[in-house]
């Protein structure tokens, strides 16, 4: 359907159930901008919910895996089976042209990147670009949607009004809402479809009413409408530094556990059947495209200190560090030093069950090591390869031929649980994530934080 044939939502004088109907039989048609991991599952709901997606992604071998009904992203229960169904159906296609969809579409929906440099400033590069794709397409009475993470007042200041100035409307003419994506890796679909209530917040009250209304179509659960599209942004992002901050809380209690004698993880544990108390976990530190990054959308976006985010982001950064010297204090109590070890890594994903490496404390975990002298090895059963990390990926069942002097555990993949500590001759484990139970073996076991 082109879209001087769609009915549009923003400014309608049609009651609402209309505008319902309208969208779920497919007559407002939608474009989804990046089918990455997240993307391809929201472009994929909006296929079953509205049978009239098209979604846009500059990667034509992505492009041509959907459009032949395949799915690139791994992992996700149920994605494979719904891009198939939705293709077969006509409800979903792809394209490499973000202005071809935006010139095909009503609902415009942004789920791409919104990294950080290496000075730590917000790169919203991708997303101005699309952007300008819109708005080359834009139409009186289109709904743009943002759901990918920006820092608060994006939207408001630099956003709306470049789709203003390339589109040649004004404000008036369409609308801008914020829907933060909250969703998490190994269950998209389920987070999408209702698993946490989706958030709302427009430019103007017709924005926040229509992007309310689409997306009580697409989720379960209830649509809380925020009063404006920065607070919408800011949401999410303080979702992300409400962790990394209790995360760095976390970690600094661990590194104090050894003098005080006691594990942290315990009285973590105990601490919180106090409801008041939600104390995170110690961990090697923090990484993944999210947690690590928001911080910065404060710091880098706003006129003041914030002492708080930046000692957090110290604290976990130094982690990594922290993991490393225990593995080579507990080597010297062997009578081994690190320039003389084997050690294994266990794990370079940020987190189990996924592929992103992005900002792995896995990453500078083996640089220091390599550093030291050590020579490393990892096995990941996510990764076919360990290109960008200071070490030698080595296959999991291959664990039992292999000597090492000392192991550590970054990232708990249930693979792991098959490992056969037994086959080992006694050598150093450091558990960066509480998840073994040696107690029955030789090894001379550091749980970060204690056992």
């Amino acid at each position: 359907m082109s879209l001087r044939e769609a009915q549009t939502l923003y400014g309608s004088d049609s009651p609402a159930d209309d505008q319902r109907e309208a969208f779920r039989s497919g007559n407002v048609p939608v474009a989804v901008y990046g089918l990455g991991k997240m993307g391809l599952p929201l472009a994929a709901v909006y296929a079953e919910t509205c049978g009239n997606v098209v979604g846009a992604d500059i990667d034509p071998d992505v492009v041509a895996a959907i459009n032949r009904g395949d799915c690139h992203v791994k992992r996700e229960p149920g994605l494979d089976e719904l891009v198939s169904e939705t293709v077969e159906a006509g409800a979903l296609l792809a394209v490499e042209s973000p202005t071809r969809a935006a010139h095909e579409a009503a609902v415009h929906v942004v789920i791409v990147p919104t990294p950080i440099t290496d000075s730590n400033e917000p790169d919203l590069a991708i997303l101005q670009s699309v952007a300008e794709s819109i708005a080359e397409g834009l139409e009186p009475g289109d709904l743009v949607v943002v759901e990918c993470t920006v820092p608060p007042g994006t939207t408001r200041d630099e956003l709306l009004p470049l789709l203003e100035r390339e589109s040649d409307l004004s404000r008036e003419e369409f609308g801008v809402a914020v829907c933060p994506e909250r969703t998490s890796s190994g269950r998209a679909l389920e987070d999408i479809r209702g698993a946490y209530p989706k958030v709302v917040g427009g430019v103007d009250d017709e924005s926040t009413r229509v992007a309310e209304l689409v997306y009580g179509e697409l989720t379960d659960n209830e649509v809380i409408s925020v009063p404006n599209a920065t607070t919408a942004e800011a949401v999410k992002v303080f979702e992300g530094v409400y962790r990394d901050v209790n995360i760095a809380l976390a970690n600094e209690l661990a590194v104090i556990a050894d003098d005080a004698g006691i594990s942290v993880n315990g009285t973590i544990e105990t601490a919180n059947t106090q409801p008041f108390c939600h104390l995170h976990k110690p961990g090697p530190g923090v990484g993944g495209h999210c947690i690590p990054y928001y911080p910065y959308f404060l710091i880098e976006q706003f006129d003041a200190d914030f002492p708080l985010l930046r000692t957090a982001r110290e604290v976990n950064d130094s982690m990594p560090a922290f993991t490393v010297e225990k593995t080579a204090e507990l080597l010297a109590e062997e009578r081994k030093s690190v320039s003389d070890s084997r050690v294994l890594v266990l794990g370079l994903t940020y987190r189990s069950g996924v592929e992103e490496t992005r900002a792995t404390p896995a990453g500078p975990i083996c640089a220091d090591l390599t550093e030291r002298g050590a020579d490393v090895f990892a096995v990941d059963p996510m990764l076919d390869d360990a290109s960008g990390f200071d070490a030698t990926l080595v296959a999991l069942e291959s664990l039992a031929e292999r000597e090492f002097d000392a192991v550590v555990l970054v990232t708990d993949h249930d693979e792991f649980a098959g490992i056969d500590w037994a086959g080992f001759d006694p050598m150093v484990v450091v558990d960066g994530r509480n998840a073994l139970d040696l107690s029955w073996t030789d090894h001379r076991v550091y749980t970060i934080g204690g056992d």
